[in-house]
């Protein structure tokens, strides 16, 4: 297998050394070949990044469809049209890697025999160790080549904080959430700017975004 990694399916990002030399090349042996971080359209385009969006578990992929332990109705629905150009690949062992803070890696593993598009036997055989080398390695290069902390250390919302967040999520007013809440319309303001200072937040959306990334509440009620 080729191992290709990506820490942040967001973009065209591949990790790097320390001196910026792209490790798919000097580690993995991508070289002199058309390769995924050149394509400006991978990020949004690819099945297989598309798929990482929705599962967080191994599965394997080629144009035939997505393979995985449990069933994804997710992954049935996407679009695997024209899938060797897409994907850039026949077929592939993909590890995605759910990170902190919302951020999305993945790891595909892609067999060195072209002609080869079932994957069946080494998903059974390696698709487990693929998963834990996949996430130690893009946890460890996050960890360690990763940028200034998003947010500031100790961050801890109050209840209050959490509650008025959990209102504004689904679109609440701070009018309405005073109603809801039983208290003044300015109370429900100083919760939420107290909200936003704490998670380092530039307004009202980043603060709800933020606190959904770290758990305080959900963006899918």
């Amino acid at each position: 297998m080729r191992v290709a990694p990506a820490h942040d399916i967001a973009g065209r990002r591949t990790p790097v050394d320390a001196e910026g030399k792209i490790l798919a090349e000097d580690v993995f042996g991508w070289s002199g070949e058309k390769v995924w971080w050149r394509s400006t359209r991978i990020a949004l385009d690819s099945p297989l990044t598309s798929a990482c969006r929705f599962e967080s578990e191994p599965f394997w992929v080629s144009a035939e469809g997505f393979f995985t332990r449990q069933p994804n109705a997710y992954l049935d629905s996407i679009d695997l049209t024209n899938f060797e150009h897409r994907a850039m690949t026949r077929a592939a062992i993909v590890v995605p890697v759910h990170l902190p803070f919302g951020q999305i890696g993945a790891v595909s593993f892609n067999p060195l025999d072209k002609t080869k598009l079932d994957l069946s036997e080494e998903f059974l055989a390696y698709g487990d160790a693929f998963g834990i080398y996949a996430r130690t390695f893009i946890g460890t290069y996050v960890h360690v080549m990763g940028s200034t902390q998003a947010l500031p250390p100790e961050t801890r919302l109050s209840k209050r904080e959490v509650e008025c967040l959990r209102w504004a999520a689904i679109g609440k007013t701070d009018l309405e959430i005073s109603m809801i809440m039983s208290r003044s319309r300015a109370t429900i303001r100083f919760h939420i700017h107290n909200a936003s200072i704490k998670l380092n937040a530039v307004n009202r959306s980043q603060t709800v975004f933020k606190a959904a990334q770290l758990g305080y509440i959900s963006l899918n009620e």
